[in-house]
């Protein structure tokens, strides 16, 4: 493929997802940074990728620190050069942005052990927002400088099913991921003359250290949550992270993909089509 030799940095890449990703890129030749808060999770998956004749390194940043950002770049240059394929994995949601229940009735009002609409945190919210939107916005700030000279560079960003249609309890996690893939199309109409590509995959439901227990109960079987997303999902199941791969590599191939800049590219297992009826 024509990712060998390039140098690849993936953020939250000590999660199940973005694990998988930079493997898979490592597998196909790439060098591969593996950005994490937390860079003992991030060395297990370098040092995974070292172990199979691969070449990663764990770097820890914050990627809502243009600092950290920034000292995580300058490392990355130093021991592989500059990046050619930029991966914005790092993301997630935060309790305090999240309703206790889809619906809300009269009788909630003012029932403390219910958190309605009413009742979301702003910081709660903030931080969603931040750690989706501004963690994909400043790591491609700092990133994109690389690619400058370059004809063949691509940023592949993380969206969601939430930007399609917002699922129910979680409208800060929904409407930051919208802001994703806005900004995905935004950044790839920007930096179209400089031939840098901006595209965003957009997973389905894959169990993750992050979702497990809202998906299922500790015997294996679904909760009243997962199970609702299994009957709206066609194909039947939770998606598998090595699903997320051929897409990632598609989009990674600056020969396969030269013309695609722009999507965001649900896989889903047919969620998105779905009406439900």
């Amino acid at each position: 493929m024509s990712i060998k030799g390039k140098v690849a940095v993936v953020t939250g890449g000590a999660g199940v997802l973005c694990g998988a990703f930079a493997k898979e890129l490592a597998r196909n030749g790439a060098k591969v940074a593996v950005l994490d808060l937390n860079k003992e999770r991030a060395s297990i998956v370098s040092d995974e990728i070292n172990g199979y004749g691969g070449k990663a390194i764990a770097v820890e940043c914050n990627v809502l620190e243009k600092e950290s950002i920034k000292a995580a770049a300058d490392e990355i240059r130093a021991t592989f050069g500059t990046c050619d394929i930029l991966v914005n994995g790092a993301g997630g949601n935060h309790p305090k942005g999240t309703t206790s229940k889809e619906f809300m009735s009269q009788e909630d009002f003012g029932d403390n052990d219910e958190t309605t609409f009413f009742d979301l945190d702003k910081d709660g919210i903030s931080f969603v927002f931040d750690l989706n939107f501004l963690g994909t916005l400043l790591p491609s700030q700092e990133f994109a400088k690389d690619m400058k000279d370059k004809t063949d560079a691509t940023i592949i960003n993380v969206s969601s099913m939430n930007a399609f249609t917002p699922l129910t309890k979680i409208p800060a996690y929904s409407a930051a991921k919208s802001a994703v893939s806005n900004f995905t199309q935004w950044l790839a109409v920007h930096m179209a003359e400089m031939g840098v590509r901006v595209n965003a995959i957009a997973p389905g439901f894959f169990v993750t250290a992050q979702n497990e227990k809202l998906l299922l109960n500790e015997d294996g079987s679904f909760t009243a949550r997962g199970n609702k997303i299994i009957t709206n999902t066609p194909v039947g199941r939770f998606g598998k992270p090595e699903e997320l791969l051929g897409t990632l590599m598609w989009l990674a191939d600056s020969e396969k993909s030269s013309f695609v800049t722009g999507t965001i590219i649900p896989v889903d297992g047919g969620f998105s089509a779905y009406s439900g009826v």
